[in-house]
């Protein structure tokens, strides 16, 4: 008897985790990509992990194709897809967040227009293709500092913090006329208010609109010689942490606004004096998720839990359905800054194996390649090495961050 088929549409970069999560519940996937190449800036979706590979072409036909495949689920593996994959499962009368809203779960300037309609705390927020009329608006409200950044890509890609007319100006040459992750070419730049505060992760997987937050995580940032903050580590936050209560029910709302009512959500929301606001949020996978580093800090990985959501609707809601995960023991995701500059020619792997033996380790990405170039990190996209990290008591964790840290520049041969 054939297995039974879902969809999942440009599963790109973690989206790669989801055909695994799925063929554990005895399903199996087609792979369908919303754009007639492959996206070149991500790591793309395995051939071999489905049972079909098929590129969009029109709605009329592309649900014909599908159609034929009985699927159980059309979900998008990575942001691009969000919006095909809400139509498709929408004309496909399967599980969906619907197309209505779907451009508020895409383009960042809709998204916070949308929570504010829905009397949520948001920025405040100009859209524009004009910098001059940024720097009106930035004055008359008083916005420095302010940020900059294009309206529908990831990753900290394009996101400047502006703290004066030049720097405003600067994000606008840099913005204007580039291609986004997506390769989308920005023609207008999202100009917000700064909003002061610490800022978090809230991953979330639902099911006909009830949540489970499955990770919240801290992000520790650290500032560049240029004075420009990045995001330096995804800490684990326990379930104790006073944050939770209100920053897991702020979240709440946005997504009903946002009508993610199915699948998985990656938000990401800063906590200041008025308390949460939200930046953005991708209804997709956590960049940094790794299912064996998540089960082993928090009993659980988004992946299977999305596969489980959409498989077995009625046991994800028993047992996860508008629930709050639990931290096993601490963790943290460090994504190593550099200021190397110029091309690889060698990866140390006497470095990468001493680092890979620390207690803590889970497992690291080293990014780069012999041939390649690096850059002084400016977003996470530069940043060349991740690793994943857990331990049962904070004071180890810690240490091996600290051995880490000292060691990193060491990775990389370089030539300038």
């Amino acid at each position: 008897m054939a297995r039974p088929t879902g969809v999942l549409v440009d599963a790109y970069s973690t989206g790669n985790f989801l055909p695994a999560a799925f063929d554990r519940l005895g399903v199996d996937v087609v792979h369908l990509r919303s754009t007639p190449e492959l996206m070149p800036s991500m790591l793309p979706p395995a051939r071999a992990s489905y049972r079909d590979f098929l590129v969009y072409d029109t709605e009329e036909s592309t649900v014909q194709e599908l159609s034929k495949l009985s699927p159980r689920f059309v979900v998008a593996g990575q942001e691009p897809g969000v919006p095909l994959a809400d139509r498709l499962s929408e004309a496909l009368r399967l599980r969906t967040n619907g197309s209505a809203k779907s451009a508020a779960r895409r383009d960042k300037h809709e998204m916070i227009e949308t929570v504010r309609a829905a009397g949520l705390a948001t920025a405040d927020q100009v859209l524009t293709s004009d910098a001059e009329t940024a720097l009106r608006w930035a004055t008359e409200r008083g916005h420095w500092p302010c940020v900059a950044k294009p309206i529908s890509s990831a990753s900290t890609d394009g996101v400047f913090v502006c703290r004066d007319q030049d720097d405003l100006r600067h994000a606008f040459d840099s913005i204007i006329g580039s291609a986004d992750i997506f390769d989308i070419v920005n023609q207008q730049v999202l100009v917000q208010s700064y909003l002061d505060g610490t800022e978090y992760i809230v991953d979330t997987v639902s099911a006909d609109g009830h949540a489970y937050v499955c990770g919240v995580w801290r992000y520790d940032k650290r500032l560049l010689p240029n004075g420009k903050p990045i995001y330096n580590r995804d800490i684990l936050v326990d379930a104790d942490d006073p944050v939770h209560g209100p920053l897991i029910a702020y979240t709440r709302e946005v997504l009903d606004a946002l009508g993610v009512h199915n699948g998985p959500a990656h938000s990401e929301v800063i906590v200041g004096p008025d308390g949460p606001v939200v930046v953005e949020v991708g209804a997709r996978l956590n960049g940094n998720m790794h299912p064996a580093f998540h089960d082993l800090c928090l009993g659980h990985d988004q992946a299977a839990l999305t596969a489980l959501a959409y498989v077995d609707t009625e046991r994800f809601l028993s047992a996860y359905g508008d629930r709050v995960c639990q931290r096993r023991q601490p963790a943290l995701v460090f994504n190593t800054p550099t200021e190397l500059c110029g091309q690889v020619v060698s990866v140390d792997e006497d470095v990468v194996q001493r680092i890979r033996q620390l207690p803590s380790v889970v497992d690291l990405t080293v990014k780069r390649k012999p041939g390649d170039l690096i850059v002084p990190t400016r977003d996470l996209l530069t940043s060349p090495i991740r690793v994943f990290l857990t331990a049962p008591d904070e004071e180890a964790l810690e240490r091996d961050y600290q051995l880490i840290d000292g060691m990193r520049e060491s990775v990389y041969g370089v030539r300038s």
